[in-house]
């Protein structure tokens, strides 16, 4: 999922990302049309291949996000979609063909923060404390060719102050194993160092230094999308789909996934004891005998209750065990 003002570059990041052109039919709004726009959830599914290995990847994309004067709650159709995934799923693995579940849980939110500011604004901590819980956050500063490489390192450091200050649960990069070679605990070291990534995207073709490379073409000289000394477009390119795509959905799975089947379980184990209460109150006057049929009945929900309560018990000795 991608989310952010217009205007940051989102969708070219995402085409620089994948090379492909997902936004080729879209309408650019005027400033009429904008006064009215609501926060909308699009879809877009692309096939990349890697290292001979073929994935198919949905992109989320959250245009009008941010975009209004009055921005209260205008990540709520973002949390809404996030959940209706997680209920999606939850009733697919709750039914009986469980061997075609489709997953299409979102395991990764890139949120583009803007370089023009001095750190994080109220709806980037907002919006990311409403979705912390949920999905994995990945923060960016984006159109980072609008600042030195100095104010590139200031803006990092603030975001990542802002980031303990406001207890915002970002994506945190799990340690590598013990017995990696030296290059890879380099490599591991720079990842981490990095985030915030600041990026920059383009799908445009330049020449430089009798090269053909993708970038941006200025008075002055000129932004190379893949060079690691102008950005960290590279760092995250690998991150999402080289080495860190099976920890993302990992975390998604164990984590956010759990805590969402924990609350549903929790609440569903609520309402059959209230249920059950609501059906069988406390006697003032001597009941008469049940029949049969109503016998069955009480003991079908009794089973059912205790196997909720020891289902909802187990999981939350997983997540302590976590």
């Amino acid at each position: 999922m991608v989310a952010g003002e217009s205007g940051l570059g989102k969708s070219t990041l995402v085409n620089s990302l994948f090379l492909t052109d997902l936004y080729k039919d879209r309408k650019l709004l005027n400033a009429e049309e904008r006064i009215n726009q609501t926060v909308e959830i699009i879809k877009h599914t692309v096939d990349i291949e890697e290292k001979g290995v073929k994935l198919k990847l949905t992109i989320v994309d959250t245009p009008g996000f941010g975009d209004a004067v009055n921005n209260t709650e205008c990540w709520k159709p973002i949390t809404d979609y996030i959940d209706q995934q997680f209920e999606q799923y939850f009733r697919d693995e709750s039914g009986l063909n469980r061997k075609n579940i489709q997953d299409n849980r979102v395991h990764c939110c890139l949120y583009f923060i803007s370089p023009f500011g001095h750190g994080l604004r109220p709806v980037d901590v907002e919006f990311m404390k409403a979705l912390h819980e949920k999905v994995n956050i990945v923060p960016l500063i984006a159109k980072a060719d609008c600042l030195i490489p100095s104010e590139i390192r200031k803006l990092k450091e603030r975001i990542r102050e802002e980031i303990d200050k406001f207890g915002i649960k970002v994506y945190q990069f799990p340690e590598c194993d013990s017995d990696e070679d030296e290059e890879f605990k380099q490599q591991d070291r720079e990842l981490k160092e990095s985030a915030p990534f600041a990026v920059i995207g383009s799908n445009t073709v330049v020449e430089a230094k009798g090269q053909r490379v993708r970038g941006r073409l200025y008075p002055w000289g000129i932004v190379e999308v893949e060079n690691q000394a102008h950005c960290d477009f590279v760092k995250l390119r690998n991150m999402l789909i080289r080495t860190h795509m099976h920890d993302l959905k990992d975390v998604t799975c164990d984590v956010h996934y759990e805590n969402y089947r924990a609350q549903c379980i929790q609440q569903m184990t609520s309402k059959l004891t209230q249920d059950n209460r609501i059906e069988s109150p406390i006697p003032i006057l001597p009941l008469p005998t049940p029949d049969t049929e109503t016998e069955k009945l009480i003991k079908m929900k009794d089973e059912e209750l205790r196997r909720m309560q020891e289902m909802l018990q187990k999981m939350q000795q997983q997540m302590q065990d976590q």
